[in-house]
């Protein structure tokens, strides 16, 4: 997996709440196998609706766009991880959101992408402001948990294991493995300690 640091790029305001995995990506585009990339089929549905905020996906002004704004409850739903999978494949690095789907949200960390927790203050701070809107840069810094847009400097929550898990391009394997010298440690002492724990071989 890829490390997240810094993601500086386009955002596309999307303000709507409660968009769920059904929406993300309909189970009719989930036949075909990931190799040929589900990111087309991101919010087809709604993207189809000429009203509709998903529109904005296929705006050039938000050609490129790595970063995903939205209001609350993002990603309930079934649990399908092809969910992130189209976000991933069209992308997305980073979600905005003031909550997530729990199952979402993990799975959105296991293949490489930041759901940062915002405020619904500050999300409909960046869902108008007016650089975002016009395609401006917007700044993330996963390090420091800040959103730099404009004239405003946001704070973000996530989870420190998966922090340090996008931070250091890690899945949970290689979390485990970062305690191999504690682990190994822990055997030393705790043979000395509890010699009967030992299983008997033979």
């Amino acid at each position: 997996m890829t490390p997240l640091t810094i993601v500086e790029s386009r955002a596309i305001p999307l303000a709507l709440a409660n968009v769920d995995t059904d929406q993300l990506i309909p189970a009719r585009f989930m036949k075909r196998p990931r190799s040929e990339g589900y990111g087309p089929s991101l919010l087809h549905d709604l993207r189809a609706d000429p009203g509709s905020e998903a529109t904005r996906l296929d705006d050039p002004v938000f050609a490129n766009a790595q970063i995903l704004v939205v209001r609350r409850n993002f990603g309930s739903g079934s649990s399908r991880e092809a969910a992130v999978y189209a976000l991933a494949d069209y992308g997305f690095r980073c979600i905005l959101a003031p909550s997530f789907g729990d199952i979402f949200a993990s799975n959105a960390v296991k293949n490489g992408v930041l759901p940062a927790i915002i405020s619904e203050a500050n999300a409909e701070t960046l869902l108008n402001d007016s650089t975002l809107r016009s395609g401006g840069l917007v700044h993330i810094d996963l390090a420091q948990q800040i959103v730099r847009v404009g004239n405003h400097v946001l704070k973000f929550e996530i989870e420190p294991v998966w922090k340090t898990q996008l931070l250091n391009g890690w899945d949970d394997i290689d979390m485990t493995r970062s305690y191999s010298a504690a682990i190994a440690d822990f055997i030393v002492h705790d043979a000395q300690a509890r010699p009967w724990a030992r299983p008997c071989l033979g």
